[in-house]
């Protein structure tokens, strides 16, 4: 095989000194993505990517595959406000989804909002939205190229008319109603000096006033004194009242406020950071929440609070059960509580006053719980169960009956038959069991030969749970078996589990996937030599920091949008939220973990590192490209063998919400011919 020739990475004389610690960063003119260097830099990196893909003998068949399985028409989990039903359509062509309307029984549907026409190539998306109460206005929140940043505008339902109004420089949040129909709530800031990647902090919540301009928007919340802060706001269920819940970056830990809707004092009823606090509904002065105090599994609280009072009593409704709660909802005087067992959803009904039994409610199989559509007193709830094999079965709940029917499914033009679903545990460096999902064709031999893609997580207490994707569908198809490991730093047991990943404990992560990859090749699912490992955002770090740590136990590595340089990640955009799960390289002890383990710093030279992809967007401003183009340079600079490191950068796409789907085709189909092609020798 003739050597790849990289293009060449001008090194600077860039040393920063961490606590006494003296640290090169060569590459540091590559965080300026705008830059002319940087920008021809990237274009040469395209260029021989595009080259070395181009020889796959793979990607022909799985584009062909992976455009038939796109290409699929499908619609969404219908949501009911006033008369009007909504739902999102797909004819299989169209680059985003279409939002629909129609009549409360399905009758004289039209279109309401197409994005698709809002930019030729489909890189303008639909990236946050709310209906009104009485389902007559629909806010909508555009992302230009994948940004995080959001626009809002205001449509007339009825007339599908747009109104003069217009929101901007708002991010991470969703417009909440007032019950009148007079305004929205948003989370808003300042207009940053670097639109891509200059740090964003100090938010608003500000509420506006249809037919008003932006400037004369009133500032509901802030909190100047800590510009780390974040607002997401609710309506009460007795319509009075908004509840404000405010996180310190990513950090599971919330403050909890509520506030007359015309006005007034606003008044807490959780005043420290010490627990997850999340508001499911309120019965006059009776708040409930699902939270985590004094329960790492999770439990459902009330705080009584008579608004003429400045006391707040707190007592349990549905004590810590040996499963995770992971979501709670209430409809009419029920709790649907939606639990995890081993990362797989449970559902269990019970009375919100505890007097009736708990019930279990049969879902279709070991899967998902992916969402819930409906308000606490509509008479029916739709929910969305997925699979790795079923990519959505629709479900209709009837609250007084508690009754669960099939409503509609998609198929994705994809045969579940042939494959099989198992769990396995694999034990880490500590001896912690570790859940292992293990997708398969039922028939395939288990000789090592196969090639097989293991793919994680593992932070910010976010759940890893059966879930279907076009692309695990093509890698099965192709013969491969497919892997996802549940690892600590996520949610699948609780607090304790998420926090056993997190700062000092980070390690872990990358011990879990470690063993759970050895679990594959010790019952010889497959071989180092078939392995492949893949992860996105926080899982493109896990990937990194696997390969520079074991690379003799894999074969190739994806890696899309990787938090790569973890002593400055912080320093742009939205990474100072970040430190509550990675920790701080100021401070000394949380700087040596971190470097201990950052896959820039750590990459050897001379080392044979597996045959590695690095994809980001050019538009990311969440964790932004300069990560990739530092650890591309690094790696492609050290690589002591003939496997290849390439890098792919997208334009105007971004961290991956709301991606065009002709450009998720092209992306996906070069992602896994490149993982086929280095796992099948």
């Amino acid at each position: 095989m003739t050597p790849i020739m990289y293009p060449e990475s001008a090194e600077s004389a860039q040393v920063d000194v961490y606590h006494g610690t003296r640290v090169r960063d060569p590459y540091r003119w590559l965080e300026d993505s705008d830059s002319h260097a940087t920008r021809a830099w990237v274009a040469r990196q395209n260029e021989l990517t595009r080259s070395e893909l181009d020889l796959l003998d793979e990607r022909s068949s799985m584009g062909e595959r992976l455009a038939r399985l796109w290409h699929s028409p499908k619609r969404g989990l219908p949501f009911v406000h006033g008369n009007s039903l909504f739902r999102f359509h797909n004819d299989g062509s169209q680059n985003q989804d279409v939002l629909y309307v129609s009549d409360s029984d399905g009758g004289n549907e039209r279109c309401l909002l197409d994005p698709n026409d809002f930019s030729a190539d489909g890189t303008v998306s639909l990236s946050s939205f709310s209906v009104s109460d009485d389902g007559s206005l629909l806010a909508y929140g555009l992302s230009d190229g994948g940004s995080d940043w959001i626009t809002f505008f205001v449509r007339e339902v009825a007339s599908g008319r747009d109104l003069p109004d217009r929101v901007s420089w708002s991010k991470f949040c969703r417009p909440t109603w007032l019950p009148d129909n007079s305004g929205f709530l948003y989370q808003h800031y300042e207009r940053p000096d670097r639109e891509l990647s200059g740090r964003t902090a100090a938010p608003r919540l500000r509420l506006h006033r249809i037919g008003s301009e932006q400037h004369e928007d009133e500032t509901i919340f802030e909190s100047p004194e800590d510009p780390e802060r974040m607002f997401t706001p609710a309506v009460s269920d007795d319509r009075k009242r908004i509840v404000i819940t405010v996180a310190r970056g990513t950090e599971a830990k919330h403050l909890v406020y509520i506030r007359d809707i015309g006005g007034g004092s606003v008044r807490p009823l959780v005043d420290r950071f010490e627990a997850l606090y999340d508001y499911i509904g309120n019965d006059g002065d009776t708040w409930y929440f699902h939270t985590d105090s004094d329960a790492p599994h999770g439990r459902i609280v009330a705080a009584d609070a008579p608004h003429d009072q400045n006391e707040v009593r707190w007592r349990e409704i549905v004590g810590e059960q040996e499963d995770t709660l992971l979501d709670a909802r209430l409809a009419g005087n029920e709790l649907l509580l939606s639990y995890m067992r081993d990362a797989c959803s449970v559902l269990i009904r019970r009375s919100v006053d505890g007097e009736s039994p708990a019930e279990s409610v049969q879902l279709p199989g070991m899967g998902t719980i992916a969402g819930f559509s409906g308000r606490r007193f509509d008479p029916v709830l739709h929910i969305w169960f997925t699979s790795f094999l079923e990519p959505a079965i629709y479900l209709r709940y009837e609250v007084e009956s508690g009754r669960l029917d099939e409503l509609d499914r998609w198929s994705a033009d994809f045969d579940p038959e042939p494959y099989m679903t198992e769990q396995r545990f694999a034990v880490s460096a500590d001896g912690t069991r570790v859940p292992l999902f293990v997708v398969r064709r039922k028939d395939a031999e288990l000789n090592g030969k196969n090639s097989a893609l293991l793919w994680g997580y593992g932070g910010f207490n976010i759940a890893i749970r059966p879930f279907f994707t076009i692309q695990r569908a093509a890698w099965l198809e192709a013969g491969g078996v497919l892997a996802v490991a549940c690892i600590r730093g996520g949610g699948e047991y609780g607090s304790e589990w998420h926090e056993s990943g997190t700062r000092l404990n980070k390690q872990n992560v990358f011990d879990d996937f470690i063993a759970c990859a050895e679990l594959l090749i010790g019952e010889r699912f497959t071989s180092p030599r078939r392995l492949a490992i893949q992860g996105g955002s926080n899982g493109g770090l896990l990937v990194g920091a696997c390969i520079t740590q074991r690379p003799e136990l894999f074969a190739a590595a994806h890696a899309a949008v990787g938090v790569m340089d973890m002593l400055r990640f912080h320093t742009f955009t939205i990474g100072w939220a970040w430190t509550s799960d990675f920790g701080s390289p100021e401070n000394p002890e949380e700087f040596k973990a971190l470097y201990a383990y950052s896959p820039l710093h750590n990459v050897v030279d001379g080392e044979c590192y597996p045959a590695t992809m690095l994809t980001t967007g050019d538009h990311d401003d969440r964790v932004v490209p300069g990560h990739s183009f530092k650890f591309a340079a690094r790696l492609q600079l050290a690589q002591g063998c003939d496997r290849p490191v390439l890098l792919r950068v997208e334009t105007r796409t971004g961290h991956g919400a709301g991606k065009p789907k002709s450009v998720s085709i092209a992306e996906d189909t070069d992602i896994l011919s490149f993982l086929l092609a280095h796992t099948r020798g």
